[in-house]
């Protein structure tokens, strides 16, 4: 039994498959700031789904929020630093560069390490990797007993030039492991250059190891405590026949826990342990891939998944398959591993209302998170958020909610919004007069939010050269159908494609991901000018060097995937090269092939217009994903029309919704009761456990062969 769990800042939502049937349920989170309460919330769902029923194994493939947000609330680990002399302020000194440039009283946020927790060897390796000074004996010694006295949690070492020579981090390595402190070495954990991002990486990791490594340990003993089986429970399962009475009824441990990276591809608990900043964009990656997923399904290449969940909306335009960057930033921090290019606004559903001091309504990135939640919760909340306006603007319906499973407290929610007019706004100027009931406050916080979400997607699109125009909108998450029609609206797009369970999009993109180890090293490699392969002795032996130093990797990486008891199945592998021109900052990723300069002069012509001609090239970094596919069930079509007129057998009752600037006599629909083939008009709402979607005037919406619902602007 395989279950996939996407813990969101509201909800943990758990998936799982029997044959072509998804099942999901939707819990409440712990608090963000409580790996103890997500983890029992986890154990919740997944018990929810599969009960106490004996399995032979049960696999939990988990996008967890426990790295980001012990890295933005800053609530992770003492680290010790230790780096090359001289070189112990570079984490603070970083590129330089200023927040603000204009401001003279700008204060950046203080480094994770401390100064009086950084230390500086005097060792050095050259940039060719010589080894140059090694650290003595005695050295070692004196700032073992440092860390010591020093009360670190964990330790991070990150010494110049490591990653072309890693021999003076192995002896630091070889002298403080005796510690059985947790320990993050940056020639294991990012074997590139650039010192301060190499620095950055390796400090986050060690910073995080400790709360990540704890949590997941904890939510894998839980687990296996409440879904592991007896002895006589296995061997009945095994026989089919009654367990022997006399068999010894030893509790066995079958439960592992896998984790979503941020790179798209999950790991193992140990390996997620060991390097957890790989797992910092772990949950909106699992949404990624579900949408990237469906698009490839339906035939479409330019799509942008939307994903608006609780505490925020996360965006990624795609072209064919998600783009995965190596330079990424959370909390200011830079973080130099592969993660999915995805945008994030603190926009959600649980995103709170307040007026600023200039009296204007803004809505987030503050959420109401799981607790207290949404006022409509009634779980103590007292503030309105974008669910509690959707709520008195009639989008989502209190006795619809989690498929009628959880009443929402309608006049509870009319009162608060009362009661923030009649304290935060009639205490601003600004206010008076145009939020002077509840359905006006309610507009403006939809308003706003839209405003927040619609920056994000022109973010992707229109500021990085593409025209949302061409491109289908992916809406999921527990209230992206409620805002998709608007910003498609907005920005112009065609065609907008809501899931079936978009609610739980992101925890079935997890389950359906793919066992993924990536690994890298940088070469600093010329490559020779005349690059045809066969005039070229030169090109071939650069080609031979380049393929040499990938099966070093692939043999490395092999053995740590056997290490780490990876699941079991043929490897894919694929191998990429970073590629510039010699005296160029940056550098652009292509596949590596016997064309990947000329593949190299395409996309830096795409990129930016124009290519350098004959200037010579430089090899920065190799690249190597290996890929264990995971056994999945595709989805298959349910070819078949439905009547038109059927359409009303789905209609659970009409009510007033707010469409643009009146209310509209609306028929809400029950999603389970759409056949393939059906067709809405708009305006209406279509409902569903997981969530709800609304349909505005001049939209039509029809069921496609995968029950997914597609909305379009009415054309006639």
């Amino acid at each position: 039994m395989r279950v996939g769990v996407d813990t969101g800042g509201t909800f943990t939502d758990c998936v799982v498959m029997d044959g072509q049937r998804i099942r999901v349920i939707k819990v409440f989170s712990g608090s963000p700031s409580s790996p103890e309460e997500s983890s029992s919330a986890i154990v919740e769902g997944v018990r929810g789904l599969i009960g106490r029923a004996a399995h032979n194994t049960v696999d939990i493939i988990h996008g967890t929020t426990v790295s980001t947000n012990s890295l933005l609330e800053r609530r992770g680990a003492s680290v010790a630093l230790v780096t090359t002399h001289g070189f112990e302020d570079l984490i603070e000194i970083g590129r330089q560069a200023r927040p603000r440039l204009y401001d003279f009283d700008v204060r950046r946020d203080p480094p994770l390490v401390p100064r009086r927790m950084r230390w500086g060897l005097q060792e050095r390796t050259a940039a060719d990797g010589s080894v140059l000074v090694q650290p003595s004996d005695r050295e070692l010694l004196t700032l073992r007993d440092k860390i010591v006295r020093s009360g670190a949690e964990s330790i991070a070492v990150c010494l110049l030039f490591s990653f072309s020579n890693p021999a003076n981090e192995r002896l630091v390595l070889q002298a403080l492991r005796p510690l059985k402190i947790p320990l993050s070495i940056s020639h294991q954990i990012l074997p590139e250059f650039r010192e301060y991002e190499r620095l950055s990486t390796t400090t986050i990791n060690a910073y995080l190891m400790p709360r990540v490594g704890s949590y997941l340990s904890r939510l894998e003993s839980r687990a296996n405590a409440e879904f592991s089986i007896s002895d006589a429970s296995k061997t009945q399962l095994e026989t089919k026949s009654p367990a022997h009475k006399n068999l010894p009824n030893k509790r066995r441990p079958t439960v592992k826990v896998f984790v979503m990276e941020s790179s798209g591809g999950i790991t193992t608990a140990k390996q997620a342990a060991r390097e957890p900043v790989r797992t910092i964009l772990s949950g909106p990656a699992g949404g990624v891939a579900a949408a990237a997923g469906l698009a490839r399904r339906l035939g479409i290449r330019q799509a942008i998944s939307f994903d608006m969940g609780g505490t925020s909306t996360d965006v990624c335009l795609f072209e064919g398959n998600p783009r995965i960057t190596n330079e990424t930033a959370v909390g200011g921090l830079p973080i130099a591993v592969p993660v999915i290019d995805v945008h994030s606004v603190g926009a959600g559903g649980g995103s709170l209302a307040r007026l600023d001091a200039g009296g204007a309504l803004r809505v987030g990135p503050e959420s109401a998170g799981a607790s207290p939640g949404p006022v409509c919760y009634g779980r103590g909340g007292q503030r309105p958020t974008v669910t509690d306006a959707n709520l008195i603007l009639g989008r989502i319906d209190p006795d619809y909610f989690l498929g009628g499973t959880f009443l929402l407290e309608q006049l509870t929610t009319e009162e608060a919004f009362r009661k923030f007019i009649r304290g935060d706004v009639t205490k601003s100027f600004a206010g008076r007069g145009i939020l002077s009931n509840p359905i006006e406050l309610a507009r403006g916080i939809i308003a706003v939010a839209n405003a927040n979400m619609e920056r994000a997607l022109r973010v992707i699109s229109v500021e990085s050269g593409h025209d949302p125009r061409d491109f289908t909108l992916i809406a999921f998450g527990g209230a992206g159908g409620l805002q998709a029609a608007d910003l498609a609206s907005s920005l112009g797009i065609a065609r907008i494609i809501i899931p079936p369970n978009p609610g739980t999009f992101s925890a079935l993109g997890i389950l359906l991901s793919d066992a993924v180890k990536d690994v890298s090293q940088s070469v600093l490699l010329p490559v020779p000018a005349d690059t045809s392969h066969r005039r070229s002795s030169a090109f071939r032996q650069c080609l031979k060097s380049i393929d040499h130093r990938f099966q070093l990797l692939k043999r490395a990486a092999r053995s740590e995937l056997r290490r780490d008891r990876f699941p079991s199945g043929k490897v894919q592998v694929e191998k990429h090269v970073e590629v510039r021109y010699a005296g160029q900052s940056y550098e652009l990723t292509v596949p590596f092939s016997l064309r990947f300069p000329r593949d190299f002069e395409q996309l830096h012509a795409k990129t930016y217009g124009y290519t350098h001609g004959h200037k010579p090239l430089e090899i920065v970094n190799l690249r190597l994903r290996l890929t264990i596919p995971t056994a999945k069930t595709q989805l298959a079509k349910r070819p078949g029309k439905m009547a038109a007129q059927n359409v009303q057998k789905a209609v659970l009752k009409e009510k007033n919704v707010w469409f643009g600037n009146r209310f509209f006599r609306t028929p809400l629909y029950d999603r389970d009761h759409l056949a393939i083939g059906a067709r809405i008009g708009g305006p209406a709402v279509v409902v569903e456990y997981s969530s709800a979607t609304a349909i505005p005037p001049g939209f039509v919406c029809k069921i496609d062969d995968y029950l997914n619902l597609v909305l379009t602007h009415n054309a006639d």
